[in-house]
């Protein structure tokens, strides 16, 4: 486990200073560091006149990696980074207690490895320290289905709550999957269970809500504008912006290209891919053949996911059945001996070479409580992955970050299906594989556009893991070589040929410096510097270090020079800024200029901060300056109507 954790590590830190920035999160950091005030709202620019749409619980990590190790791009994501190595153990240690040390093996194997975790822990964004968390909360729950520990219990809803503060509705992803699990799982009526998750759905609320509702504590205006609300409140950025609007694609965030059914997209190089839009909502959409959410980042881990987890999950649950029967039938009978082989009933086959019964937790427990706890296992994996299919499958606005809150169950899932066609003989266990491996194979082909190194070595691991099961039926090999055979052999090599092709997106990814975070309010590097520059050496003493027409179009700038900036319009270009407002600033000396960096036209005006009543007249009052400060393009820097030169 050490050394798949390491590999998680090399994953997400090697080059990471090759990977772009997000200047919309990078902004509120800067501006974060530099009060409590701003720290604590997360505000977007230094004059903390308005804020990021989601709590800061995240870039509150960030803050303090940027204070203790300086500011930097490396630093700034050094957060996500460690949120994303940690998840490798801890869902392994989920896994192993809900099915066994195998599967929770192969289970972290997959998650280390699996391109949209490493792309996203590699980023500047929030949703790998989401995912930690979930981790983290399933772990805590299994926990106290084992021990029918209420702390824990509580323990586990309390980490839910944070992981709602980290990206709100995106957490809740697994909600409802890991609910299933607890009530299932925890002994005793149902009465008991229903006050037992009642006690933690509370908890969870009150710690999922607190940030929001501590921000109600301070005066309406020392609260900062949520960028994204309609009326600058945190909690309509959290519900209406970050939620229904999101889910049915009314969000207002900027959206560059269109996908075009039947178009054929450039695919030479991986940032012509990478640009490719993901696919419209679709039932296939997850298993897409090209775009940031490709199978070769997904599709590919979620299909074995599926094809090996479900006919594990349903395995063990009639293997329970079955066993509970005989255990009933037992109870009933007259007490007889046995031996050691016969009272062991492990949930996967016999124990591997190592591992203990107490590290098989959950599968030693006695016959009832581990029937109740294999049905809770299935059912809430299940629910838990087919509301993530469901909603990003159906969603119409998707980044490949939103299902870092879904990716914890497709490892847990694959992890279970490996070890499960690993640890059983027969032909079930031969046709599943099979069927798997050959589908697999077909994928990757298509995936790839044609048979490079990486597919042979795919097919060559699928053919080797059939191979182990029919040399294990070699009648001249010792009991203990047809054992391996049949289980290190065929979980080794099934996992090869599965991760062969994640693991080489993984590198290409790190070699391009793939990243998940957006661009918004990215200038140039050439024309932020002379801006910079110009606007440093004309302030005279201005509070302001110019007016943005959009709280999303400079944040560079706000990274580079940490000066208040007075913004125009939010998201939708809503005027935040009137010109009434703007006007008294100039008159007392509090602004001089003004960066207009987009132009207004006739289609979609009512949604562009160029067209909005400030924009327009400081283009019709104001005084060009681009060309004094050196820019190429006219119309962008203004001295503002009434400023002197």
């Amino acid at each position: 486990m050490s050394a798949i954790t390491v590999g998680a590590a090399v994953l997400r830190l090697l080059y990471i200073g090759k990977v772009s920035p997000d200047p919309f999160y990078d902004a509120a950091v800067r501006s974060m560091s530099m009060s409590w005030h701003n720290f604590f709202f997360g505000a977007f620019e230094p004059g903390g006149s308005v804020s990021i749409d989601k709590p800061p619980v995240d870039l509150w990590l960030q803050v303090a990696s940027v204070k203790l190790f300086g500011f930097s791009s490396t630093t700034l994501k050094l957060p996500e980074i460690f949120a994303g190595i940690a998840a490798v153990p801890l869902l392994y240690a989920a896994v192993r207690r809900m099915w066994s040390a195998s599967a929770g093996i192969a289970a972290a194997l997959a998650i280390a490895v699996l391109p949209v975790a490493v792309i996203t822990a590699r980023s500047d964004t929030m949703d790998a320290v989401m995912m930690a968390l979930i981790v983290l909360a399933l772990l805590l729950i299994v926990r106290s289905i084992e021990t029918e520990s209420t702390a824990w219990l509580l323990a586990g809803a309390a980490v839910l709550g944070l992981a709602f503060n980290v990206k709100l509705l995106e957490s809740l992803v697994a909600l409802p999957g890991i609910a299933v699990l607890a009530f299932l799982g925890l002994p005793g009526p149902a009465l008991k269970r229903v006050l037992r998750l009642s006690l933690a759905g509370l908890l969870y609320v009150v710690v999922a809500l607190s940030w929001l509702s501590a921000t109600l504590i301070a005066p309406a205006h020392d609260r900062p504008w949520a960028i994204g609300s309609s009326n600058g409140s945190a909690w309509n950025a959290a519900f209406v912006f970050n939620g229904t609007e999101r889910l049915g694609g009314k969000s207002p965030e900027p959206q560059f290209t269109v996908y075009e059914p039947g178009h054929r997209y450039p695919t030479a190089t991986q940032s012509e891919r990478d640009h490719i839009p993901i696919v419209p909502p679709s039932p296939t959409r997850l298993l897409a053949r090209v775009g940031p959410l490709s199978g070769e980042r997904l599709g590919l881990e979620l299909l074995v996911s599926l094809l090996l987890g479900i006919p594990a999950l349903l395995w063990g649950l009639s293997r329970e059945r079955d066993t509970s029967e005989r255990a009933a039938e037992a109870s009933s009978a007259p007490a007889a001996p046995q031996t050691r082989q016969a009272q062991q009933t492990p949930m996967d086959g016999p124990a591997p070479a190592g591992e203990t019964n107490r590290e098989r937790a959950l599968g030693a427990a006695p016959g009832a409580d581990r029937t109740r706890m294999r049905r809770a296992i299935a059912a809430g994996l299940a629910v838990w992955m087919l509301t993530g299919i469901v909603l990003f499958s159906s969603m119409a606005r998707l980044h490949p970050r939103y299902v870092e809150a879904f990716t914890p169950v497709v490892a847990a899932m694959l992890g279970i299906g490996v070890a499960w066609v690993a640890s059983q003989r027969g032909r079930l266990r031969l046709a599943v594989l099979a069927g798997t491996l050959l589908i697999v194979v077909v994928y990757a082909e298509r995936l790839l556009y044609g048979t490079p190194a990486v597919w042979w070595v795919s097919l060559a691991a699928a053919c080797g893991a059939l191979g182990c099961i029919a040399l294990a039926r070699v009648p001249t090999l010792t009991a203990r070589e047809r054992s391996w055979l049949a289980r290190a052999g065929v979980l080794t090599l099934t996992l090869t040929a599965v991760l062969a092709i994640p693991l080489s997106a993984d590198v290409t990814a790190i070699e391009n410096g793939v990243t998940d975070a957006g661009y918004v309010g990215a200038l140039p590097s050439e024309e932020q510097r002379l801006v910079s520059s110009y606007l440093r050496d004309h302030q005279r003493g201005a509070h302001y270090e110019v007016a943005a027409e959009s709280a999303t179009q400079i944040g560079s700038l706000i990274v580079q020079d940490a000066r208040p900036v007075l913004v125009l319009t939010t998201y939708a270009a809503r005027v935040f800024t009137t010109v009434a407002e703007l006007q008294r600033l100039i008159a007392h000396g509090r602004v001089r200029y003004a960066f207009l960096n987009s132009f207004c036209s006739r289609h979609g005006a009512s949604l562009n901060p160029a067209c909005s009543a400030p924009a327009r007249w400081v283009r019709a009052h104001g005084t060009d300056v681009s060309r004094e400060a050196g820019l190429q393009q006219h119309k962008l820097l203004w001295l503002l109507p009434g400023a002197t030169p």
